[in-house]
Formats: C-alpha cells, structure tokens, sequence
C-alpha cells in the first residue's frame, strides 16, 4: 500500500506539472509582470544569455580538469605490404668492399597497445587561470543581469506602447461616434432644407473623415506594436494576445533622486570584472618566464607477426609474445629567450587594462548624466501629464458643450469642427506625455541599474 500511495503521489506530482505547462503554453492573457516572466523563460537572446552562463561553468571545469594528470590508451596496427629495406655494407657478410646488400628488417605485421600520462605539475599559465576563472565566472553572471535589464526594458515599453495605443483607441471610437450622429443629423436637416447649409455638412464630413483616418492609423500601430511585443517576449507572432493591464500611472509618481550609485548598473560590474581579467592576465604574462615541469610516462606492448595471429601468445615461442615496454621521464621547458615578444605583449595588454580604466571612469560620468536627464524627463513628463490631462478634460468639455449648441442650432458648426479637432489633439498629447513617462521611469530604472532585483 506505501509503495501504491508513493506511485499515486508521483502521478499527481507529475500530471500537475504537466497541466501547468500546458496552462503555460496556451497562455494568451498577460499582465505586465507575466509578460515579462514569459520573456525571461522564451526570449532567444535571453536563453542565449543563460546558455553563456552555462557554458562558462563548463569552461570553468575545464581550465580545473587541465591541472589533472591527462591519461590516454592507444592500440596501433600496422601491416607492412611491403617491408622497408636497409642496406648493409656487404663486407661484413664478405663481400667486396664499398659495396652495399640490401637486407629486409621486422615482420609483415606490428601492434602496439598501452596507455600513457601526463600532468603539468609545474605550469604559471595554468595556475593564474584557475583565479581567473572566478572571475570569468562572475563575468558571466553580469552578462546574464544586463541581458535581463535589457529585456525588461524593451518588453515594458513595447507593453505600454500597445496598451496607451488601446486606450487612445477607444477616446477615438468615442469621438467618432459622436461626430457621427452630429454629422448625420445635420445632413438630414440640411436635407430637408430647414436650416443648415451644405457647406456645414461637408466641414463635418472633414473632420469626420480625418478622425476615420486616425483611428485607422491607430489600429496599425496597435497591431504593430503587438507584434514588437511578441517579439520581444519570445511569443508566437501569429498567436493572439491580450494585455490585461491599465494605465495607472499618475498615482504611480515619486521624486527621483539625481545622484546615482553606478556601482550598482551591470555594466559598470561588467567592466570592472574586465579590469580584475586584465590585471590577471598582465600578471600571467609577467610570470611566464618561470620553468614548466611536466611528468609523463608510458606502458606499452607490442608484437610482430609474419602472420595475423594476435591473438595466440607462447612465452616460450618470441613469433608469438607480446613484449612490455614502460617508462618515465620529466619535461623542464625553460623561455631563455623570445626576441622580446613576452615583453611587448605585457606593454599591449598593460594599454588595454588603462583603456578599459579610462572607460570606467567615462562611464561614471556617463551614468551620473544618464540617471540625472531620466530624472529631470520624468518630472517633466509628469507635469506634462498632469497639464495635458487637464487640456483633456477641457477639451471634452467644450467639445461637449459645442455639440449641444450646435444641435439647438444656437451655435455653428465651425465651433463644432475647431472643439473637435482640439479634442483629438488634447488626447494625442495626452497618451503621448503618458508614454514620455513611461519612458522616462523606465529608462531611470535602468541608469541605476535598479530595473532588475
């Protein structure tokens, strides 16, 4: 029964995380936070991100496997068609002096099989590479949070940009509906010859037609900034998607300090892990001049046939005995002299470390520049934004009280034409000093390095 419920228990385990890929996989709704969770799960240039990480660890075991004796086996046949031939002076078998006979060493068939091993006990290279690995391994990492920075930025804007697209969307809808019934309605009476002119109906049909014209331009950037999105998060162009959140973001507002601690953005880590790689390597180089040491050693055996007989061993017959061959020794490998290449590449490496210096310090500048311009951007888009949702708010209102006064025939319809084109106006500048904001909050984030926990 213990072994049934353990059985039960894995199915159920195993099922749930079945249906909750699934459920994954056929997601179609996102929040902004989903949307970027799906991104960091599907976005190629992330994953490749990742998969650089992984690669490195084993890059890392690699350098660490180099310090272990290396062994190898090898099993060599050879099968002479036809035997070498070496000539022997013929006087030592009796022959006329300064003459040669030629004489046919070894058997038709040779084999060899043994093993034999390495280890560079002695070797700078190798161990300055075992402290850079740290390093390189940290390097990595960085590599990872910028990627995860960068995607979260792009996926935030390309979320906003469809979202306010969405939102400006429906205030045009609504525009045009309205339009629409005082366009209708005025050519009806017109019509009937009661009060307005022809001329009042083609202005309305101006403004009307330009409206259709918007909201077909919105429709387009919607669709192209859906796709933007998509492309970003790794998601199935042609597969739909819905964006579940809202614009909130006037009670979103906070003072954003002007002074940055750059330690905290990836790719100033990222540089100063090079510069802790650089100092290593002009080290390495330095040290190069010491001895290697390397100890190797071989055991072997080997036999010679006149026939393909392997297989069969007789101490007591040589034709068919495997004979032993095994040694040791040590290598010393000592640089005594290299035309001064060691020297010069010490000099070049040295300009490489005080270039990537002096781009660590231009990026501190650099940073605290960023990070000022996003905050002083954010406080304008937020008084922009507040002045245009005002516009906006009177501009609905005096759109508003045109209509009215053009349907009781109290006022004209240029009136009308103006309200609504001031109308379409307020809100355009609206949704875009909402973007702005975005923008700006987003692009702050990232200058200190506080996109991404």
């Amino acid at each position: 029964m213990k072994h049934l419920s353990k059985l039960t228990l894995i199915l159920v385990l195993v099922m749930t995380m079945y249906q909750t890929e699934a459920q994954e996989a056929n997601k179609t709704s996102f929040s902004l936070q989903e949307s970027i969770d799906y991104s960091l799960k599907h976005s190629p240039n992330y994953l490749n991100a990742e998969l650089d990480l992984k690669s490195a660890d084993f890059r890392r075991k690699e350098i660490t496997g180099m310090g272990l004796p290396q062994i190898a086996g090898s099993i060599d046949f050879k099968d002479y068609l036809s035997i070498p031939t070496s000539l022997l002076p013929a006087q030592i078998f009796g022959g006329p002096e300064g003459t040669f006979l030629p004489v046919k060493f070894g058997t038709k068939y040779n084999a060899t099989a043994g093993l034999s091993a390495n280890w560079n006990i002695l070797n700078s290279d190798y161990f300055f590479g075992l402290q850079a690995q740290k390093e390189y391994m940290n390097l990595s990492k960085i590599s990872v949070t910028r990627s995860k920075a960068d995607l979260v930025s792009q996926v935030t804007k390309a979320y906003y940009t469809v979202v306010i697209s969405r939102d400006r969307l429906k205030s045009l809808d609504a525009n045009i509906v309205k339009l629409k019934k005082t366009y209708d309605d005025t050519k009806a009476t017109n019509a009937q010859g009661i009060m307005f002119e022809l001329i009042d109906v083609e202005r309305l049909e101006v403004q009307y037609n330009n409206l259709l014209t918007e909201q077909e331009k919105t429709l387009r950037l919607i669709e192209i900034s859906a796709s933007l999105l998509k492309f970003q998060m790794g998601y199935a162009v042609n597969d739909p998607i819905t964006l579940t959140d809202s614009l909130n973001v006037e009670s979103n507002f906070q003072e954003l300090s002007k002074t940055v601690d750059v330690t905290q953005r990836p790719d100033y880590k990222l540089l100063t892990s090079q510069q802790t790689l650089l100092d290593l390597d002009v080290k390495r180089l330095k040290y190069q001049f010491l001895p290697s040491l390397t100890l190797y050693g071989s055991y072997q055996y080997n036999a010679q046939r006149n026939e393909f007989n392997f297989f069969e061993a007789s101490n007591g017959d040589p034709s068919k005995k495997w004979f032993k061959v095994a040694l040791v020794g040590a290598t010393l490998n000592l640089n005594i002299f290299t035309g001064w290449q060691r020297m010069n590449r010490i000099e070049q490496t040295k300009i490489t470390a005080y270039k990537n210096q002096n781009t660590i310090k231009n990026l501190e500048l650099a940073a605290q520049l960023e990070a000022s311009t996003a905050s002083v951007n954010y406080t304008n888009a937020y008084s922009s934004l507040l002045r245009q949702k005002k516009n906006l708010e009177l501009a609905e209102h005096v759109a508003e009280v045109a209509r009215k006064k053009y349907q009781s025939g109290i006022g004209s319809n240029i009136e009308v034409v103006t309200a609504e084109s001031d109308l379409t106006s307020a809100q355009t500048n609206y949704y875009n000093s909402v973007f702005d904001m975005i923008v700006a909050k987003t692009d702050y984030l990232k200058a200190t390095g506080t996109l991404v926990k």
